[in-house]
């Protein structure tokens, strides 16, 4: 089975066939290669995705992006 599964929206399937998701130590810099430099603006590079969360009050990657 190929990890690379098109329609994922650049995510993909692990070997269990669960779609992989951002952990929430993710560090802010690597999201904002993908999500752009204005992304979390205002906190480190170095700050963790759980940090971003917590202080916005989502709950997930993609629950801060759609209030945003």
């Amino acid at each position: 089975m190929s990890h690379k599964q098109p329609g994922l929206d650049g995510r993909h399937r692990d070997a269990d066939g669960r779609i992989s998701v951002k952990h929430g130590n993710t560090r802010v810099g690597t999201l904002r290669e993908t999500y752009g430099n204005s992304f979390a603006a205002g906190t480190r590079s170095d700050a963790h995705l759980r940090t971003v969360l917590d202080r916005s009050g989502a709950k997930s990657l993609t629950g801060y992006i759609k209030r945003k």
